[in-house]
């Protein structure tokens, strides 16, 4: 058995192995990705992409060809509820930012748009990213055993195809091998939550439904009829590309026994829930899965970390699975990169799982009170199991009736759909993550308080742990966000006018700590970048001669409000710590 060493060994190229992989590539370190699988994802799966993951596609680069390929966020506006698509609609609700009333939440937040891009089209573009920059890759190519010491981690892996093994020794391991994980028991990880909490099939299709979207362009159409209420009614429709690739998803209940999946079988349910015979429908694949509600304790052990699905599983609702897989590879993989080329302490990695974790246990608690809170709708519905035809159409008739009752049952039904946006406008969870760690540096000062809710609505803060604010500014007569000037691999000091000792300093730190720490000036005309419209200067909640230090993955670590005699001593303190050299005289760290 041959034996080969690497830095990095990464365990799955799904979402956060690939980004992972990516990030590291970039970074200057080469890590070797295996899979057990031939290629990339081969059916949709995931495909909402939140502003914060297409910001790390920004800091990659790639941003352009991730948007090329998704839908873009205006046709991806309604949700609409209709007992099929030819049907009687029941309710619509403006989703993802879309509204007039959200546009400008969204546009303020962020320079990159939410936008619709399928796993399976998402997945080959990180792919070809890693390999771009050296990252290398073997399919088919399955984890059988892992171990580890206080040095090294040792990885036995085995050839599905010739049944060749091969040894590998890396500094570090990465497990991204999802639900199903290999590295989780054998590296002892522990979970907390339930599995199969609910069943579920998607059927992934093409039938052009153009004349039954085009008027109320959308990413989800929930079809719910008589007789079926079912958790999410009778098949939620998911778009792959508009208007004629779909993915059709419906739940069942394996105690009353196992659906029929045959082609037949899916093509009556598609035509049911369609309410249209003359189109002609392709069933492309069929595949069943099912809800979990589960997080890690913990994502380090030792050498190895998990990321993804690995260490969370949850239901799809909210949209925040593939998302929060790649801003765990955001967060972790500038402090491998940093430890590997020696300029940070090992202890660097615990921070890993003290930011991500709670991010993790935050998001499965949210995706599962999503699912929690479709009941309503149905409630409001009136359709029941067991119900005849007849009597559901009834129902439907009271619905939009002009009765008491009628415009009883409608409230209900509103009230229903407006409860959708802690689900399909929960930008607060998707945008407002804020770290706590040996990383993150306390200035003191408290987070302004929100003066929304924070789940629906995002309330960017200079304050240490959360992302550096988006602010459009001028530079060279290019429009630039605040999030271009920092990240891709580096530290960034951020000042303003009058902070121009702010250089020197940094100057007298990098060389002390041997890491580069670039500093940016925002402000007036004769800044690296000006602040044209103001609206830096309204976030950054600091003077004119303040700082902001922003880490490699753009997260401010610490800020110090205006240049004074303590500003040098707090300056290295924070990189210190960022680093975990705080207790060190000074000096580049080996290794690990």
């Amino acid at each position: 058995m041959k034996t080969i060493e690497v830095p990095v060994l990464v365990v799955g190229a799904g979402p956060a192995g690939l980004a992972t992989t990516a990030l590291l590539a970039t970074y200057g370190v080469t890590a070797l990705t295996i899979t057990k699988y031939a290629g990339t994802a081969n059916s949709p799966r995931a495909h909402i992409t939140n502003q914060r993951t297409m910001e790390v596609f920004r800091d990659l680069g790639i941003e352009g060809r991730v948007l090329a390929l998704a839908t873009p966020n205006a046709l991806m506006s309604n949700n609409v509820w209709a007992t099929s698509f030819a049907g009687t609609e029941i309710a619509r609700l403006q989703t993802w930012g879309s509204s007039e009333q959200r546009k400008a939440d969204y546009a303020m937040a962020s320079p990159s748009p939410m936008c619709n891009a399928p796993q399976h089209l998402l997945e080959p573009v990180l792919l070809d990213c890693a390999r771009e920059r050296g990252a290398q890759f073997l399919f088919t190519t399955e984890l059988t055993e892992i171990s580890q010491t206080a040095d090294a981690v040792t990885a036995v892996l085995k050839d599905r195809i010739t049944g060749e093994t091969t040894q590998v020794k890396a500094r570090y391991v990465v497990g991204a091998d999802g639900g199903a994980s290999t590295v989780v028991p054998q590296c002892g990880f522990e979970m907390e939550g339930q599995m199969g909490l609910g069943a579920a099939v998607n059927c992934w299709l093409e039938v052009d439904l153009a004349k039954y979207c085009e008027h109320r362009p959308g990413v989800l159409y929930w079809m719910t009829q008589p007789g079926n209420d079912y958790w999410v009614g009778s098949g939620t429709y998911i778009c792959v590309r508009p208007w004629n690739e779909w993915v059709l998803l419906f739940m069942y209940d394996p105690v009353q026994g196992e659906p029929d999946l045959s082609e037949e079988a899916v093509i009556r349910r598609a035509r049911a829930t369609i309410g249209d015979d003359s189109l002609p429908i392709r069933v492309k694949a069929v595949s069943k899965w099912q809800i979990n509600h589960v997080a890690a304790k913990d994502m380090r052990k030792g050498r190895v970390f998990i990321a993804g699905d690995a260490a969370h599983r949850h239901p799809p609702a909210n949209g925040l699975g593939t998302n929060t897989s790649i801003q765990d590879a955001f967060n972790l993989a500038w402090k491998l990169a940093h430890v590997i080329r020696g300029y940070a302490d090992d202890s660097l990695l615990d921070t890993y799982s003290a930011e991500r974790q709670p991010v993790a246990r935050r998001v499965v608690d949210r995706a599962m009170q999503s699912v929690r809170n479709m009941l309503p709708i149905a409630k409001a519905l009136g359709f029941e199991p067991g119900q005849s035809e007849a009597q559901g159409w009834q129902n439907v008739d009271e619905l939009f009736g002009d009765t008491e009752r009628g415009r009883e049952r409608r409230h209900a039904l509103q009230e229903a759909v407006r409860l959708q946006n802690y689900q399909f406008n929960c930008h607060g969870v998707e945008m407002g993550q804020v770290y706590a760690s040996d990383a993150v540096v306390s200035d003191g000062r408290s987070r302004a308080p929100c003066t929304r809710d924070p789940d629906l609505y995002y309330h960017p803060d200079t304050a240490p742990g959360g992302v550096v604010p988006h602010a459009w500014l001028e530079r060279s007569k290019e429009r630039v966000s605040t999030l271009d000037l920092v990240g891709h691999g580096r530290f960034m000091l951020l000042t303003g006018i009058g902070g121009d000792d702010w250089r020197r300093l940094a100057a007298d730190v990098s060389a002390a700590l041997e890491i580069e720490l670039e500093v940016v000036s925002i402000g007036g005309p004769n800044c690296d970048a000006h602040d044209v419209y103001g609206t830096w200067s309204e976030l950054r909640s600091i003077s004119d001669s303040g700082a902001v230090l922003v880490r490699p993955d753009r997260i401010v670590g610490w800020r110090h409000a205006q240049l004074d005699a303590r500003a040098a001593q707090g300056l290295e303190h924070a990189m210190r710590s960022m680093l975990g050299r705080a207790a060190l005289a000074g000096g580049r760290r080996q290794a690990a």
